[in-house]
Protein backbone atom coordinates (compact mmCIF):
# COMPACT_ATOMS: atom_id res chain seq x y z
CA UNK A 1 0.00 0.00 0.00
CA UNK A 2 1.39 3.66 -0.98
CA UNK A 3 1.24 5.73 2.40
CA UNK A 4 1.45 8.70 0.55
CA UNK A 5 -2.06 8.47 -0.62
CA UNK A 6 -5.08 8.87 1.09
CA UNK A 7 -7.55 5.29 0.64
CA UNK A 8 -10.48 7.59 1.72
CA UNK A 9 -12.88 8.62 -0.67
CA UNK A 10 -15.24 11.47 0.35
CA UNK A 11 -18.43 11.87 -0.87
CA UNK A 12 -20.11 14.84 0.77
CA UNK A 13 -19.35 17.25 3.91
CA UNK A 14 -22.04 18.58 6.34
CA UNK A 15 -21.54 21.21 8.87
CA UNK A 16 -22.97 20.44 12.04
CA UNK A 17 -21.81 22.88 14.89
CA UNK A 18 -19.81 25.59 14.75
CA UNK A 19 -18.20 28.32 17.16
CA UNK A 20 -15.29 30.15 17.57
CA UNK A 21 -12.81 27.55 18.36
CA UNK A 22 -13.81 24.47 16.60
CA UNK A 23 -16.12 23.41 13.91
CA UNK A 24 -17.75 19.63 13.71
CA UNK A 25 -18.74 18.50 10.19
CA UNK A 26 -20.33 15.27 9.47
CA UNK A 27 -18.80 12.70 6.40
CA UNK A 28 -20.27 10.32 4.12
CA UNK A 29 -17.05 7.99 2.90
CA UNK A 30 -15.86 5.18 1.64
CA UNK A 31 -13.16 3.46 3.59
CA UNK A 32 -10.20 2.00 2.81
CA UNK A 33 -11.53 -1.32 2.76
CA UNK A 34 -14.10 -0.17 -0.14
CA UNK A 35 -17.14 0.23 2.18
CA UNK A 36 -19.65 2.67 2.46
CA UNK A 37 -18.92 4.69 5.90
CA UNK A 38 -19.67 7.49 7.73
CA UNK A 39 -16.78 10.50 9.85
CA UNK A 40 -16.72 13.30 12.35
CA UNK A 41 -14.31 15.47 11.97
CA UNK A 42 -13.85 17.69 14.95
CA UNK A 43 -11.68 21.00 13.09
CA UNK A 44 -9.67 23.15 15.63
CA UNK A 45 -9.33 26.76 14.86
CA UNK A 46 -6.29 27.68 16.87
CA UNK A 47 -3.10 25.09 17.26
CA UNK A 48 -2.39 24.13 20.88
CA UNK A 49 0.30 24.91 22.65
CA UNK A 50 2.37 23.76 25.73
CA UNK A 51 5.30 24.81 27.50
CA UNK A 52 7.50 23.38 30.43
CA UNK A 53 9.32 25.62 32.29
CA UNK A 54 13.22 24.79 33.54
CA UNK A 55 14.45 26.84 36.36
CA UNK A 56 18.40 26.30 36.74
CA UNK A 57 17.93 23.68 39.28
CA UNK A 58 15.47 21.79 37.11
CA UNK A 59 12.32 22.76 38.69
CA UNK A 60 9.28 23.16 36.57
CA UNK A 61 5.80 24.43 37.24
CA UNK A 62 2.20 22.86 37.06
CA UNK A 63 -0.91 24.48 36.66
CA UNK A 64 -4.05 22.80 38.15
CA UNK A 65 -7.83 23.18 37.17
CA UNK A 66 -10.92 21.86 36.60
CA UNK A 67 -11.61 20.47 33.14
CA UNK A 68 -15.34 20.60 32.35
CA UNK A 69 -15.11 18.19 29.35
CA UNK A 70 -14.01 15.46 31.41
CA UNK A 71 -15.63 16.33 34.67
CA UNK A 72 -11.98 16.04 36.88
CA UNK A 73 -9.89 18.32 38.01
CA UNK A 74 -6.30 17.83 35.83
CA UNK A 75 -2.46 18.63 36.70
CA UNK A 76 -1.09 19.87 33.72
CA UNK A 77 2.16 21.76 31.92
CA UNK A 78 1.04 25.58 31.11
CA UNK A 79 -0.70 25.33 28.37
CA UNK A 80 -3.52 26.70 25.82
CA UNK A 81 -3.98 27.89 21.89
CA UNK A 82 -2.91 30.11 19.18
CA UNK A 83 -4.25 31.27 15.91
CA UNK A 84 -3.58 28.73 13.14
CA UNK A 85 -2.31 31.80 11.20
CA UNK A 86 0.40 33.15 13.76
CA UNK A 87 3.49 32.20 15.58
CA UNK A 88 3.24 29.53 18.24
CA UNK A 89 6.25 30.70 20.33
CA UNK A 90 4.39 33.98 20.46
CA UNK A 91 1.14 32.58 21.59
CA UNK A 92 3.65 29.73 23.72
CA UNK A 93 5.30 33.11 25.22
CA UNK A 94 1.72 34.21 26.03
CA UNK A 95 0.21 31.34 27.62
CA UNK A 96 3.19 30.78 29.88
CA UNK A 97 3.03 34.55 31.30
CA UNK A 98 -0.32 34.11 31.81
CA UNK A 99 -0.84 30.93 33.62
CA UNK A 100 2.48 31.18 35.84
CA UNK A 101 3.48 34.87 35.45
CA UNK A 102 6.99 33.28 33.93
CA UNK A 103 8.86 34.78 31.32
CA UNK A 104 11.64 33.59 29.43
CA UNK A 105 14.76 34.38 27.59
CA UNK A 106 15.95 30.64 26.11
CA UNK A 107 12.63 29.01 24.34
CA UNK A 108 13.49 25.38 22.58
CA UNK A 109 10.49 23.96 20.60
CA UNK A 110 11.03 19.77 21.64
CA UNK A 111 7.64 18.30 19.71
CA UNK A 112 5.35 18.77 17.22
CA UNK A 113 1.86 16.79 17.62
CA UNK A 114 -1.64 15.50 16.94
CA UNK A 115 -3.77 15.53 19.91
CA UNK A 116 -5.94 13.05 18.68
CA UNK A 117 -5.66 12.48 15.27
CA UNK A 118 -8.34 9.72 14.74
CA UNK A 119 -11.15 12.33 15.46
CA UNK A 120 -9.70 15.86 15.11
CA UNK A 121 -7.06 17.77 12.98
CA UNK A 122 -5.77 19.72 15.83
CA UNK A 123 -1.88 20.43 15.62
CA UNK A 124 0.37 20.87 19.07
CA UNK A 125 3.52 22.18 19.84
CA UNK A 126 5.78 21.86 22.90
CA UNK A 127 8.24 24.56 23.93
CA UNK A 128 10.98 24.02 26.94
CA UNK A 129 11.38 27.56 28.51
CA UNK A 130 14.59 28.42 30.28
CA UNK A 131 16.36 31.76 31.83
CA UNK A 132 12.94 32.30 33.72
CA UNK A 133 12.11 35.30 35.64
CA UNK A 134 8.89 34.94 37.61
CA UNK A 135 6.10 38.20 37.43
CA UNK A 136 2.89 38.21 37.55
CA UNK A 137 0.18 35.66 36.10
CA UNK A 138 -2.30 36.85 34.15
CA UNK A 139 -5.03 34.27 33.70
CA UNK A 140 -8.25 34.96 31.44
CA UNK A 141 -11.67 35.57 33.19
CA UNK A 142 -13.06 31.85 32.21
CA UNK A 143 -9.64 30.16 33.79
CA UNK A 144 -9.63 29.60 38.11
CA UNK A 145 -5.70 28.02 38.08
CA UNK A 146 -4.14 26.86 40.68
CA UNK A 147 -0.23 26.87 40.85
CA UNK A 148 2.82 24.55 42.08
CA UNK A 149 6.22 24.73 41.70
CA UNK A 150 7.92 21.00 41.99
CA UNK A 151 11.30 19.22 40.64
CA UNK A 152 10.73 18.16 36.95
CA UNK A 153 11.46 14.59 38.31
CA UNK A 154 8.57 14.37 40.43
CA UNK A 155 6.76 15.94 37.49
CA UNK A 156 7.81 13.14 35.54
CA UNK A 157 7.16 10.80 38.32
CA UNK A 158 3.62 12.07 38.54
CA UNK A 159 3.18 11.26 34.99
CA UNK A 160 4.34 7.46 35.23
CA UNK A 161 2.10 6.84 38.35
CA UNK A 162 -0.45 8.49 35.67
CA UNK A 163 -1.91 11.38 37.99
CA UNK A 164 -1.29 13.72 34.87
CA UNK A 165 -3.31 12.48 31.67
CA UNK A 166 -3.27 15.54 30.04
CA UNK A 167 -1.92 13.90 26.24
CA UNK A 168 -0.13 17.58 25.50
CA UNK A 169 1.06 17.62 28.78
CA UNK A 170 2.42 13.88 28.91
CA UNK A 171 4.07 14.91 25.51
CA UNK A 172 6.17 17.32 26.20
CA UNK A 173 7.26 16.07 30.16
CA UNK A 174 8.25 12.48 28.17
CA UNK A 175 10.51 14.53 25.48
CA UNK A 176 12.11 16.70 28.13
CA UNK A 177 12.82 13.74 30.42
CA UNK A 178 14.53 12.16 27.52
CA UNK A 179 16.23 15.12 26.47
CA UNK A 180 17.49 15.67 30.30
CA UNK A 181 19.04 12.19 30.16
CA UNK A 182 20.77 12.56 27.46
CA UNK A 183 22.25 16.23 28.39
CA UNK A 184 20.59 17.56 25.67
CA UNK A 185 19.12 20.42 27.17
Amino acid sequence: MNKTKNPWKTHSIKEIYDNPWIKVTHREVTTPGDTPGIYGLVHFKNFAIGIIPLDKDYNTWLVGQYRYTVEEYSWEIPEGGGPLDGNPLDSAKRELKEETGLTADKWTKIQTLHTSNSVTDELGFVYIAQELEMGEAEPEETEDLKLKKLPFQEVFNMAVRGEITDALALTGIFKTQYLIERDLI
